[in-house]
């Protein structure tokens, strides 16, 4: 059965990239929302797996690929009128094995693609590591966190994509483990230690090697990953069995409803969303980090995502071949009754007596006997004549 709790941590997670975005707060970036979307998302993929094998691989590819087709269709004639140069590297944007090329402002707008880069190469390479997970577990939870270290103290340089494999792949493989109750085995002191371990270790980390934006987890990789690992041991690893409390609050459940049926093209469209915005609210005086302005520009945000989700958010019911809604989670009304006839009365039998006749000596009609029930009633003809029998 699906838990609740799994949705909630997946609508907490989007809703945090964009008040991330809209406002640029660099103490939201220590919730680490992209690191357990990739946990979350190695879980379900290694569910996915357990029941149909490889075909999971086509299966989840599927259901992550169109969106970002519609993007495209929108975005990439829009940026080749504006100075795109036509290149057969736009087939990335079909396939993100690497970053699709853009123009100026496509490449602020679209920034967000090397999620959906990072996830496509994890879900090819999942049937293998999921087999090498089973036989080696600990060795390649450790084995994404040991490449990242190589990179910070540059020992090796690659592409972005092998880089991210160390930043995020290590949570793709805590998915792992939550799937297959890895952590569930382990005593809640255990886990308890490990996470205040990697918390601690990567908050040391974020200190000592600030960013160019400070102690933005975004700029420091290493800090980012460990900091994100003791969450997600926490998250995970002391998960209630049930939610139902969720359910308890209509309004809420619709919610969180919405932010996981539609979480691929909120995280889709909501940066060029957050880019207009800002682009509009800059003359007008609200830009900046300040709470009220910036609560000005979530709204504005939230409205227009909200647009985009009405507009764009059917393409991943067809990925996922549900009938396309307008915003899912709506409670739907129980069909109004049938009118039926009411069935006839069964007809009590009719008793039909047995009559009886008696005749005297003269051969006068006497007297008939009633046979009801093997009961006799007699009665005086007064001289009426009757059958003869």
């Amino acid at each position: 059965m699906r838990n609740r709790y799994i949705d909630l941590l997946r609508g907490v997670a989007i809703a945090r990239v964009v008040v991330y975005h809209t406002s640029g707060w660099t103490l939201l970036s220590f919730l680490p929302a992209m690191s357990v979307m990739f946990a979350l998302g190695g879980s379900l993929m290694a569910s996915s797996l357990d029941r149909s094998g490889v075909r999971a691989v086509g299966r989840r590819l599927r259901r992550l690929l169109p969106s970002l087709w519609l993007l495209s269709a929108v975005f990439v004639p829009a940026m080749w009128l504006t100075g795109l140069d036509a290149h057969w590297r736009l087939l990335l944007w079909v396939v993100p094995l690497a970053d699709p090329p853009a123009n100026h402002w496509g490449a602020l707008a679209l920034s967000t693609i090397w999620y959906l880069r990072d996830y496509l190469w994890f879900v090819l390479v999942s049937p293998l590591a999921l087999w090498l997970f089973r036989r080696a577990p600990v060795p390649m939870l450790i084995a994404p966190y040991l490449l990242l270290v190589v990179f910070e103290l540059g020992l090796l340089a690659g592409p972005p994509t092998l880089r991210d494999f160390g930043l995020y792949f290590g949570a793709w493989m805590l998915g792992f483990a939550h799937h297959d109750g890895l952590l569930r085995r382990w005593s809640r002191t255990v886990l308890a230690v490990a996470a205040a371990v990697f918390c601690a270790t990567g908050l040391a980390w974020i200190l000592t090697h600030p960013g160019f934006r400070g102690y933005d987890l975004n700029d420091i990789p290493l800090g980012n990953a460990l900091w994100s690992a003791g969450l997600i041991l926490v998250a995970l690893g002391f998960m209630p069995t049930r939610a139902d409390w969720i359910t308890r609050f209509g309004w809420f459940d619709r919610v969180v409803t919405v932010l996981n049926s539609r979480a691929l093209t909120i995280y889709l469209w909501h940066m060029p969303v957050v880019i207009l915005v800002a682009w509009v609210a800059s003359p007008l005086g609200y830009e900046g980090l300040q709470v009220d302005r910036v609560a000005v520009r979530l709204v504005f945000v939230v409205l227009l995502v909200t647009a985009a989700v009405a507009a764009f958010g059917w393409v991943e019911d067809l990925a996922a071949r549900r009938s396309p809604v307008l915003l899912p989670g709506a409670r739907r009304r129980p069909p109004l009754p049938i009118p039926v006839s009411p069935a006839p009365a069964p007809r009590e039998p009719v008793e039909r007596p047995t009559l009886l006749w008696r005749w005297d000596r003269a051969g006068a009609p006497a007297r008939f006997e009633e046979r009801r029930h093997h009961a006799v009633v007699s009665r005086w003809t007064n001289g009426a004549p009757g059958p003869r029998i």
